[in-house]
């Protein structure tokens, strides 16, 4: 959560209907392509639980990872529906509604029933972002069996001449067709959608049609940083080039550093489900009730025969 008011004045500064990088990108005033909304009728279920073990908020300030980590929202914050628009239309500053993860910071979510490999998307990412321009990025993990975690690939391709500071409104701005496999990067009530068909191969140890649990990672976007030090993190693109330019393996993602506030890092608000798995009783009851239709029906036509009545 963008936690200072200096915050509110970016967002109005930044925000652009232009993009120019290769990805889908929410515009201002203009049909959302790949966003998910809040109210979306697609929209099956959410996230029901956490896992404990498996949650951990990040320092405030990667650079002293010994100092105070972020504290805003709990992980109980996180389930339901998204609810982070406030009535003003603005994201809300609620702790009950959002989770703030820190640099780094993890949450590892849990659903009623297993989210499966449908069409089109499976499950999207709500964040709190205040507009399509100051946004904060986290990796997707899925995993079947709460031990094995597959990321999401990533593409980040925001230019690296400046930090992301969220303090002039000149280098606060993330072009989101820049961004790809990010989970944050439409603004609050705007849900990242997620396919998993993009991970069909990882292995024997996801089973796309069986996904339980759902991890969101900080992106911590300090580009002066070393990610051998983990104080910086990289996409996991191979070489990319677009418009002429070139970009290397594993290019360092740019996102608000320093955010060294209680609600600084990832903002999570919820977990769509799209496509999941139904309940195998849920399943065996519809075969019942088609397998007692086709009865009644070929029993009625077997008496009509038999009495030698009129069909109908």
């Amino acid at each position: 959560m963008k936690g200072l008011a200096v915050h509110w004045v970016c967002s109005v500064f930044v925000a652009s209907a232009a993009w120019a990088g290769p990805f889908d990108a929410a515009q201002p005033g203009f049909a959302e392509l790949a966003a998910i909304p809040a109210n979306d009728p697609r929209i099956r279920g959410w996230a029901s639980g956490f896992v404990a073990p498996q949650t951990q908020r990040g320092p405030i300030d990667i650079t002293l990872p010994t100092g105070p980590s972020a504290t805003f929202g709990t992980p109980a914050s996180a389930l339901g529906v998204a609810d982070a628009i406030a009535f003003d239309g603005f994201p809300s500053q609620d702790p009950t509604k959002v989770i703030s993860l820190g640099d780094g910071g993890f949450i590892t979510l849990s659903f009623d029933l297993p989210i499966r490999n449908g069409a089109g998307a499976d499950f999207a990412v709500f964040e709190n972002a205040f507009n399509d321009t100051v946004l904060e990025l986290g990796f997707v993990e899925v995993s079947s069996n709460g031990s094995d975690f597959f990321r999401f690939p990533t593409v980040s391709l925001t230019p690296l001449t400046a930090q992301i500071d969220q303090t002039d409104p000149l280098h606060d701005k993330i072009d989101p067709s820049n961004l790809d496999g990010f989970a944050g990067k439409y603004r609050a009530g705007l849900g990242t959608p997620f396919d998993l068909q993009r991970l069909v191969g990882s292995g024997p140890l996801l089973d796309v049609d069986g996904v339980r649990f759902v991890r969101i990672r900080d992106v911590i976007g300090y580009i002066e940083g070393s990610v051998a030090a983990g104080t910086a993190t990289q996409d996991s693109a191979q070489s990319y080039a677009y418009f002429g330019l070139n970009f290397a393996q594993n290019h360092l993602v740019n996102d608000p550093y320093l955010t060294d506030f209680a609600s600084g890092g990832f903002d999570l608000d919820a977990v769509a489900v799209l496509n999941f798995v139904p309940e195998p009783g849920v399943a065996w009851l519809w075969l019942g009730v088609l397998a007692s239709w086709a009865f009644r029906r070929e029993g009625g036509r077997s008496c009509q025969r038999a009495l030698r009545l009129p069909s109908r």
